[in-house]
């Protein structure tokens, strides 16, 4: 789970992409979009390091399959007619976790149902409450392997938007 990688990255996306798109201002709300880019894994450590420990023993499930992504924008789509930018904000994000986590890796997890109805596990032994507060107290311990990469330009892009936000906010009448 990589809460500071996911957020900044995705917002650092998502803030290039707006240079060349300037419209997705209008479309993408940035608040709701960050939620998304977590959004999977809140949905799936739980369900499957948690409720189901004994069986599933997976934190990628249904949330980090693209059937999960393409409904929810569909949903999104929907409710864009009616001026509703958050699902459709909300299901970006949600698709970005999906390429951030490499998913295309494990067809398996990422084509699900189509390819198979079992969710592949995880080698890890899961003790239920204890490793998903693991998980989360690791977001925020400084470790310097390749795998904190994503972690520390999330929170280089997280500083920085906010700092801008912050400069904005002051120079308001």
């Amino acid at each position: 789970m990589l809460l500071l990688g996911h957020i900044g990255v995705t917002l650092g996306l998502f803030f290039v992409i707006e240079l060349f798109l300037p419209r997705l201002k209008t479309i993408i709300d940035p608040k709701f979009l960050a939620i998304g880019a977590i959004l999977p894994d809140l949905i799936d450590k739980p369900i499957g390091m948690v409720i189901f420990a004994s069986t599933i023993t997976t934190g990628r499930m249904i949330g980090h399959t693209l059937l999960f992504s393409l409904l929810f924008f569909l949903l999104g789509l929907y409710s864009y007619e009616k001026k509703n930018l958050k699902i459709i904000s909300l299901s970006t994000g949600s698709f970005f976790h999906l390429i951030e986590d490499q998913l295309w890796r494990v067809p398996k997890i990422l084509f699900w149902p189509l390819i198979g109805l079992i969710f592949p596990k995880d080698t890890i032994d899961y003790v239920g409450i204890g490793q998903l507060s693991m998980l989360f107290k690791k977001c925020f311990i400084l470790n310097f392997s390749r795998s904190s990469i994503p972690e520390f330009f999330g929170l280089g892009v997280i500083v920085i938007l906010t700092l801008q936000w912050l400069i904005k906010k002051r120079d308001k009448p």
